[in-house]
Order: structure tokens, then C-alpha cells, then sequence
């Protein structure tokens, strides 16, 4: 049974369908249609393409396959570099060029948009991609064999060590520590790996006994629109560089230049916090992890006006009692709780900046937002994972007013559909 509940079957001997591939989905995966009229979603597939798939799972109402021949390939096709393309599962689109990553995930967005928000799709901005879309994670969690240990990824089956000797979308540094590691994880759960080339330091935890390199470090420096951020072991931090600094330019470009009252929801280590203080008299930054949070004593030192509130969004910015200029969200993949979108349409802030790693949350989101009186401005794709079928975007809303909602205004369900099936998603 997968983790909706549904119950699938798997085939006892290889099976194999024909199809053509229609569309990309959100996550790693081409939308068809299989013989009996099912949905099928076809791994490691080109929207275009005609594949052979082999039937992995079958569901009542969608057949989960993997591409298994290319029978008319896409012009956009390209030759994986990986040689554990298809095996591992940390990247889903390596078969495809580059600039058919961008549009197929801006085409997603665009989807997401109007099928779950019932959303104008023209506020979709053209998206921005990676100067350099390899080589660029500077953060890994790497699984180890406990009889020699080895260190590499889990299959994307969720099952299955696979040793790695170097990975094409790690930062260069990352992948010269690589073949030092290996054989030396057994007795460890995993090795996470985190290296800031801006600052120089680097974070490889837990200990690892006979290496001839510090490990076990407890915590590393970051650096970000000129700031420094202390981060620990635990805390979230971007792991793309260059694209976390286009980021925080659209986030700059959607916040208004200066206002009384900033809060930053899940704050992480107070990121947007320090970077944006100074255009704000007052700056309430909202976090529930404690490793984050105490992370942020040491960053927040560098922005005096800024407040740290430890607890979760929902239960904190409700109790709140002011009315911000601004709030910035970068909420985890459910999105925001119903307390806190409750909570914002409460205050009506006139700028609200949503930062989304789930396209699905975030059209349903902006629709409750723009029910209750905001104009959605704008929302811009961003690629911080080439390569793989994850898509951030950075959308802006204004109040502009209640509006008379017509009796036929579309209902948001409070837990959207994903385009793609949870056990395709790997996040």
C-alpha cells in the first residue's frame, strides 16, 4: 500500500506498454495515457516521446512504469552523464537538455497553477536558470554500508546502497572528498557533507575515525547577499550558491523598499531576516526548530532591530498582536496551516512575498490569498536543482480589498492532488 492508502499491485513477470508521452509532471516523471484510458506516469521520459514503459506499480486509477526503450525520442534528449542515471535517485532529468528542464518545469508551475488555484497563469514570469547547472550542491547526506563502508545514495526504489565515487551535481569539493570517505562508513547511519566556497569552511559530520582530515564538526559559515550565517549541522541552509543569491534578488524586488514591520515565517537561521532588516524599523522572525533558532542568536547579531520568536508558524503568528508591512513565507512542501493563512488575511499586509519548494501547495495557497482580497503580481520559477524535477518559485501578492465573490468562485480543496504520486517524490 503506498502512503496515500491506495493499494497497488506489482506484476509478477515484466510488463510493458506503449505510450506517448503528453507532459511533465511536477517531480521526475511524463504524464501518459495508457490503453485503458489510465494515467500513466512514465519515469525517466520526454514530453513528446513515444517509450516502451515497464509497469512498475499499478494502481486503481494510475500505473506507475519506467522507461524502458525509447522507440521516437525527443529532440531534447541528451545522453546522462552519470553513469547511475536511471539507478540512483537523486536526479530525474538528466536525460533531458537543459533548456527543456526550464520550460518543462515553468510549464509545470504554469499547471499547478491553474488547475489546482484556478489561477491567471500570465503572472508566471520566465524562469531563472543556473549559470552553471552542474556542480553545484554543497550540501549531501551520503548512506553507508555497514559491512565495508561504502558510501554512496539509496536506489531511488527507496532500497539498495550504491556506491559513489563522484556525483555531477556536487560542488567540486564535494566530490574530492568522494573516494577519501569510502571505507569508513560502516557503523554510521550517514555522512553529511556541507563546504561554503565564499567562506572556506566545511562541516562533515558526524566524526569518522581514521581519516587524516578534520570531521565532526559542529557547525560551518555560509555567506549570503555580503552577510555571514552561522549554520549547524541540523539547520537548513540553501544548497545552491549562485541560485540561493537570485533568490534572495527576487525576494528584494518583491519586498517594498522600506515599512514599519517585516516578519519572516520559518526563518531558518535568519536568513531573510538579516538581509532585509535594514529596510524595515522593526523585523519579527518566526522559527520552530531550536538548532535553527539558536543558529540565529549568533546571525542576528549582525541586525539589532531583528526579534527571534521560537515555535511554529501556526501557533505563533496568530497570537501576534501587530500588523506588518510585510510577511515573508519559504514554508517546507505542505505549505502554510490553515492558522496561518487565517492569521495573514487578519492582518492584510500589503506585501505578502511566498517563497514554495511544491508548486501544488503554492497554487492552493495563493488562492486562498487571493480570496481574501490579494492581487497576485507575480510569480517567478526558480531552478535551485538542475537536474533534478524540484521547482522553488517566489511569488508576490498585494491587498488591494475584499472583493464580491461570485456564487460560482472556485473551492480550494485543503489538501491539494499532486500531479505526481507520493512514491514518485523523493524530497
Amino acid at each position: 500500500m503506498s502512503r496515500r492508502g491506495q493499494r497497488y499491485k506489482e506484476p509478477t513477470e515484466p510488463t510493458f506498454i506503449t505510450v506517448r508521452v503528453e507532459s511533465p509532471v511536477f517531480g521526475r516523471a511524463g504524464l501518459a495515457h495508457g490503453p485503458d484510458g489510465r494515467v500513466v506516469f512514465v519515469a525517466f521520459a520526454a514530453p513528446g516521446e513515444l517509450v516502451e514503459a515497464q509497469v512498475e506499480r499499478e494502481y486503481p486509477d494510475y500505473i506507475q512504469a519506467v522507461t524502458a526503450r525509447v522507440i521516437e525520442a525527443s529532440p531534447d534528449r541528451v545522453e546522462p552523464p552519470c553513469a547511475l542515471f536511471g539507478e540512483c535517485g537523486g536526479c530525474q532529468l538528466q536525460h533531458m537538455s537543459y533548456p527543456a528542464q526550464l520550460a518543462a518545469k515553468e510549464a509545470v508551475v504554469r499547471e499547478q497553477l491553474r488547475r489546482i488555484g484556478k489561477l491567471d497563469d500570465s503572472v508566471v514570469r520566465p524562469i531563472v536558470g543556473a549559470a552553471h547547472p552542474w556542480g553545484y550542491r554543497n550540501h549531501l547526506r551520503f548512506s553507508t554500508g555497514k559491512k565495508y563502508g561504502d558510501v554512496g545514495y539509496i536506489g531511488r526504489k527507496g532500497y539498495g546502497l550504491l556506491k559513489v565515487e563522484s556525483c555531477p551535481i556536487a560542488d567540486p569539493w564535494v566530490s574530492e572528498l568522494l573516494p577519501k570517505l569510502q571505507g569508513h562508513g560502516a557503523g554510521l547511519h550517514q555522512i553529511q557533507v556541507r563546504h561554503s566556497a565564499e567562506t572556506g569552511t566545511s562541516l562533515i559530520n558526524p566524526a569518522i575515525p581514521g581519516l587524516s582530515f578534520e570531521t565532526g564538526q559542529k557547525a560551518y559559515v555560509e555567506e549570503l547577499a555580503g552577510r555571514r550565517f552561522d549554520v549547524s549541522a541540523s539547520a537548513f541552509f540553501q544548497v545552491n550558491h549562485a541560485q540561493a543569491e537570485q533568490m534572495v534578488r527576487l525576494v528584494g524586488e518583491a519586498l517594498p523598499e522600506r515599512g514599519e514591520l517585516l516578519i519572516d515565517g520559518f526563518a531558518g537561521v535568519g536568513t531573510f531576516a538579516v538581509i532585509f532588516a535594514e529596510r524595515f524599523t522593526r523585523v519579527l522572525a518566526i522559527e520552530e526548530s531550536n538548532s535553527a533558532a539558536k543558529d540565529s542568536e549568533r546571525n542576528l547579531a549582525q541586525a539589532p532591530n531583528v526579534e527571534m520568536l521560537v515555535g511554529k508558524v501556526e501557533d505563533v503568528l496568530p497570537e501576534l498582536d501587530v500588523r506588518p508591512d510585510a510577511i515573508v513565507l519559504d514554508p517546507p512542501r505542505p505549505g502554510c496551516a490553515p492558522p496561518v493563512m487565517r492569521a495573514i488575511l487578519e492582518f492584510q499586509p500589503s506585501t505578502v512575498v511566498y517563497v514554495s519548494c511544491n508548486p501544488a501547495t503554492l497554487a492552493r495557497d495563493l488562492r486562498i490569498l487571493v480570496n481574501g482580497g490579494y492581487q497576485l503580481d507575480s510569480v517567478t520559477p526558480l531552478d535551485m536543482f538542475p537536474q533534478t524535477g524540484h521547482i522553488e518559485c517566489v511569488s508576490r501578492l498585494t491587498f488591494i480589498g475584499l472583493p464580491d465573490v461570485p456564487e460560482d468562485a472556485p473551492e480550494v480543496p485543503a489538501e491539494p492532488a499532486e500531479s505526481l504520486p507520493d512514491d514518485l517524490d523523493d524530497d
